[in-house]
């Protein structure tokens, strides 16, 4: 793939409102990227550095215990990208599958949730403990300052870890099916300022893992990525939730996509994902009744050649 145009074609950002193709109520495209220039600048603030935890606290033992696993720099120290556990990293067949969950705001959809549109979706996360489904929310910074309870109560539920999916949700390659871009110089502000809102909601079980928006990279963007020593958190299975309507369509998706040591990306933002709840209800027993386990994305990075 060229470093050019590392970008995966069913848009998963909540952020693209233009361009949509629905197809069986499961989003199949957001239009030719060529089609939405990118063009507005996010905002910018300051944030503490390091950005990524280096040590993770035990509430239960009252210490704390070594990070979760990262994986080695690319070569010429790029940032590494994980995007599923290798066969050759497992036991043969282990039926283990990481459902991940985008929770996804830019930075100027403030005035949208002032008047009523619901980025959260606290039943998804509900089911989520009441399946005892470990898993892994990639949030935004923004998401953080708009919900700071729920990123409190997320971030220390050890049923969940948090990750990094920027502050602003904007793209840190274009095009990216219309999501706006992030000034190389902001790159590093983008990562360190939704950690220090992770940290000011008072989450406790982040992970050093960064989810692009749109899953829209290049050599650049991992270059500019690699002080802050994260590994980019890529998938192998699409859930299609997006702005679909159809639960059991979604459903499907998943469940024929996944194999032994998958990476799913769902969303959690209600609006924009609104059938994700209905499709996780019967994803999880289906997947079960297979022989799978759930699994954060620590656990399934774990045995990766390289962490």
């Amino acid at each position: 793939m060229t470093t050019s145009a590392r970008k995966v074609s069913p848009l998963i950002g909540s952020a693209c409102l233009a361009g949509l193709v629905v197809l069986s109520g499961v989003l199949a495209g957001c239009g030719s990227p060529d089609d939405h220039p990118a063009t507005t600048r996010p905002p910018h603030g300051a944030a503490p550095a390091p950005s990524s935890p280096s040590t993770t606290p035990d509430p239960a033992a009252g210490r704390r215990i070594p990070p979760p696993p990262t994986l080695a720099p690319g070569p010429e120290g790029l940032t590494p990208v994980f995007e599923r556990r290798p066969r050759s990293a497992a036991p043969t067949d282990e039926k283990v599958v990481a459902l991940t969950f985008d929770a996804d705001m830019t930075a100027d959809e403030g005035d949208r949730a002032a008047a009523g549109e619901r980025f959260d979706n606290p039943p998804l996360i509900a089911l989520l403990r009441r399946l005892k489904v470990e898993s892994t929310v990639f949030m935004t910074g923004r998401w953080a300052e708009e919900y700071p309870d729920q990123a409190r109560a997320i971030g220390t539920d050890p049923t969940f870890e948090i990750a990094n999916h920027s502050y602003s949700h904007y793209a840190f390659s274009s095009p990216c099916y219309g999501l706006p871009a992030v000034e190389k110089e902001e790159v590093r502000g983008e990562v360190e300022r939704a950690f220090a809102a992770f940290r000011t909601a008072g989450a406790r079980n982040v992970v050093p893992y960064f989810r692009f928006p749109g899953g829209c990279y290049d050599d650049e963007a991992l270059r500019a990525l690699a002080p802050e020593r994260v590994t980019a958190v890529q998938w192998d299975v699409v859930g299609g939730d997006a702005f679909a309507t159809d639960a059991d369509a979604v459903a499907e998706q998943v469940l024929e996509g996944v194999t032994p040591g998958s990476l799913v990306v769902l969303h959690c933002t209600r609006s924009a994902a609104p059938a994700t709840e209905e499709a996780v209800r019967r994803i999880v027993p289906e997947l079960r009744a297979r022989g799978y386990r759930f699994v954060k994305v620590s656990e399934l990075m774990r045995a990766a050649p390289g962490s």
